[in-house]
């Protein structure tokens, strides 16, 4: 396990290829991402008296479900709103993870090229994240810069769970929907190795027209679990013969007890994840 202390900036550091990530998939038999969007309000209050809460809350998720699954989502904003605190608390968290696992920086960015290339080197090279979610709403100038750096992802934005997705990616244009034009243009701009979509899981019915589209790609499929997607059903209509698919669990396993006995609670919720996937990896 990585040692959780801060590294110096700009660090040359490993990343998780397209076959290691599917060797992970295989041999755990589990295409799970957990999410850590820790919230201080919602951690077991015993932790409060821990130097970092937040550090020591995500190192004991980290430790009770690091076998079962393949990846952690950090959702960026939840350290962001901390300030100063909650950046190292992202950072520590980051570095404890290891190269074992699939790191995905939950950070939904997506500026002009330049300020996308700084995007990058924060992420991908101050930090060890193997990918962060990127919004393609600017065009390809927003998205290249991530798409710049070996080994790493970005994880575009498809088509989403929330409410909102309504507003713009489901709209008609020119005989297709919005999302569609999306993922078509772009697939175009990078490959199966470096290029992920995030579709959620609410939107099990469209899964297999989206497959359609992007045959090969990985998907970044939230909203499983407390939001009430399928897993099942997610399984069935996108899984390829490399799976395709890392499925993210967040509330459901990081806040299944807000006891003392959080990790435990939260590796048995993990382990049933793990279990249902396996059968659908067979």
């Amino acid at each position: 396990m990585a040692n959780p202390k801060l590294q110096t900036p700009n660090c040359i550091f490993a990343a998780m290829t397209r076959h290691q990530l599917v060797t992970q998939i295989r041999e755990k038999q589990s295409y799970l991402i957990v999410g850590l969007d820790t919230d201080i309000t919602k951690i077991p209050k015993h932790l409060l008296t821990e130097p970092d809460p937040v550090f020591a809350f995500n190192k004991a998720i980290i430790d009770a479900t690091k076998d079962l699954c393949v990846g952690y989502k950090i959702n960026t904003a939840f350290y962001e709103a901390a300030g100063v605190k909650g950046w190292v608390a992202m950072e520590k968290t980051v570095h404890y993870i290891g190269d074992e696992h699939f790191k995905i920086a939950d950070a939904k960015r997506g500026d002009i090229g330049n300020t996308s290339d700084q995007y990058a080197k924060a992420f991908f090279e101050t930090m060890p994240f193997d990918a962060i979610t990127v919004a393609p709403y600017m065009g390809e100038d927003s998205v290249k810069p991530f798409l710049q750096h070996k080994g790493k992802w970005a994880i575009v934005l498809g088509l989403t769970s929330n409410t909102g997705a309504n507003d713009f990616e489901l709209l008609h244009t020119g005989g297709e929907f919005f999302y569609e034009k999306v993922l078509e243009t772009v697939s175009l701009w990078g490959t199966e190795e470096n290029l992920m979509f995030v579709i959620g899981a609410t939107k099990s019915g469209e899964m297999s027209s989206i497959r359609k589209l992007t045959p090969h790609h990985f998907y970044l499929v939230p909203g499983v679990g407390a939001q009430g997607g399928s897993l099942k059903d997610v399984s069935k209509e996108a899984m390829t013969k490399d799976c395709g698919i890392l499925v993210n669990a967040s509330r459901a396993i990081i806040y299944a007890s807000d006891g003392e006995d959080f990790a435990e609670k939260a590796r048995m919720v993990t382990k049933e994840y793990q279990e249902e996937m396996a059968g659908y990896l067979k």
